[in-house]
Parts: structure tokens; sequence; C-alpha cells
């Protein structure tokens, strides 16, 4: 059985396994990967350097995932 360790994403502890890079986190998570920004110990990662940042104990990943959609513009008419 592989190593874990523990993480904070979003604000909870989460644990995974050693080997991780922010690319197996966002899949495991299920999250499209154009549709969410990820913030990695304050830093911004941009999508080309998940695969290569590896996660360690006691890391902060804030993820933020990306909705489309909204309400119509409204018009007031007088």
């Amino acid at each position: 059985m592989a190593e874990k360790i523990e993480i904070i994403v979003n604000g909870k502890q989460t644990k995974i396994s050693t080997t991780w890079t922010i690319e197996d986190l966002v899949q495991d998570l299920d999250l499209v990967g154009n549709q969410v920004a990820v913030e990695f110990n304050g830093q911004i990662i941009s999508r080309d350097r998940w695969p290569e940042q590896p996660l360690g104990a006691g890391d902060r990943i804030e993820i933020v995932h990306f909705v489309g959609g909204g309400e119509e513009d409204r018009c007031l008419t007088s």
C-alpha cells in the first residue's frame, strides 16, 4: 500500500499518495482541467505545470471551478 500524506484542499485536510502531482489531484476530484484554476501554496500554477508539480505534506491547494451560464440580462422599463 502506498504511503499517504495530508494536504489542505480548499480548507479541508485531504489524504493523498506521496507520488501525486497537481494533475493527479485534479483528475481524482473529477474536475475538467480547462475549467479550473489551481493555487499552490499561494501561487497560481499554470495548467502545463500540473503534471510536474509534486504535492508534499502540508501543501495548501485552492481550486476554483468555473461555471458557465448565468442569468440573462434584465432590462428595466419605465
